[in-house]
């Protein structure tokens, strides 16, 4: 990578997508953001996903292209576009045969959940009781991910799961949107061993902004947030962290509704909200959107990273972690 330049990557949203968002990514200057296009879908399902955007690429080529490596996101910052990759949050698609793993990355999926808070076939979600770890199945599929080049995350998987995956993967796993546990409860968050883990096998870390996972919620300080980041550094090394907002812009409370429920349950679940708060949480003010990755920059630098650290935080890490996808 050439020292001069210096990438802005953010490693998960999932926003009511429009050209409203794809220019704020652009005022942003994010040169590549991986999006969720799946949550519950099956295989069927996620082709009506696709073609939608195919109908934003077309309709925003002058903003935003599909990514499908690194060499992308070096292409989106010469052009001053942001290169979308395509990510599931959950192994839907691939449904109960293996043989849909090559064909999601024939269609370019880069990124994929082996589990969303609950047991799939592959492995256990971090809400459930007890933690079995990674399945026969899952092994396999792990395998076969690695051979045609999809990312595992393990963001919304159990602790044992997540260890085993790392163990079973010959290739670095990604933990794209969470955060450290010794900062804030939430189910969602990782431990210490866990994030010793990951980066002792080369694997990254995309901190979230997703309220749910803040310290103090949508009240959560610039300044707390920073300095959680310079204690996760202390912990898994600074190359081995990066972004990841979880930003859910302009989406309706329906749609948290559907990630919480999807078609498993007739009764309600809450997720990390509640019956008083149920619907999606309001950002904190220095992050109401992408265009707060100049807020961190500040707010890096004044807790003590250097300008080096601080780039690679904000975009070099996850640029130097895609290399590594093929």
């Amino acid at each position: 990578m050439n020292k001069s330049i210096n990438y802005r990557i953010d490693n998960l949203q999932y926003c009511n997508w429009s050209r409203e968002i794809f220019k704020i990514n652009r005022e942003a200057g994010l040169d590549a953001v991986h999006v969720t296009i799946v949550y519950h879908e099956d295989y069927n399902e996620l082709q009506t996903v696709i073609k939608s955007w195919n109908n934003h690429f077309e309709k925003n080529s002058d903003l935003i292209f599909l990514g499908k490596d690194y060499k992308d996101i070096e292409k989106a910052k010469n052009q001053n576009k942001t290169a979308i990759f395509f990510g599931f949050q959950n192994c839907s698609p691939i449904e109960d045969d293996i043989s849909l793993i090559e064909k999601v990355h024939q269609q370019n999926c880069r990124f994929m959940q082996l589990t969303y808070n609950n047991q799939s076939l592959l492995a256990t979600g971090c809400y459930e009781k007890i933690d079995s770890g990674v399945t026969n199945f899952g092994r396999e599929v792990i395998k076969e991910m690695n051979r045609v080049g999809i990312v595992i995350d393990m963001s919304h998987s159990a602790e044992q799961s997540t260890l085993d995956a790392i163990e079973i993967s010959e290739k670095p796993i990604a933990i794209t949107h969470a955060n450290p546990l010794f900062w804030y409860s939430a189910k969602r968050n990782k431990s210490n061993d866990l994030l010793k883990a990951l980066s002792n096998s080369d694997g990254m870390l995309g901190l979230s902004l997703y309220p749910h996972h803040l310290k103090e919620g949508t009240n959560c300080t610039l300044e707390s947030f920073c300095e959680m980041t310079a204690k996760t550094a202390e912990i898994m090394g600074v190359k081995n962290i990066g972004i990841g907002t979880d930003l859910c812009l302009n989406q309706p409370d329906s749609v948290v509704e559907w990630m919480r429920n999807g078609t498993w349950t007739k009764a309600k679940n809450y997720g990390e909200g509640s019956k008083n708060k149920p619907g999606f949480p309001n950002q904190p003010d220095w992050f109401l959107d992408a265009r707060g990755f100049k807020n961190l920059e500040i707010g890096l630098k004044k807790v003590g990273f250097n300008k080096d650290e601080v780039n690679g935080i904000l975009g070099n890490n996850w640029y130097n972690f895609y290399k590594g996808i093929n």
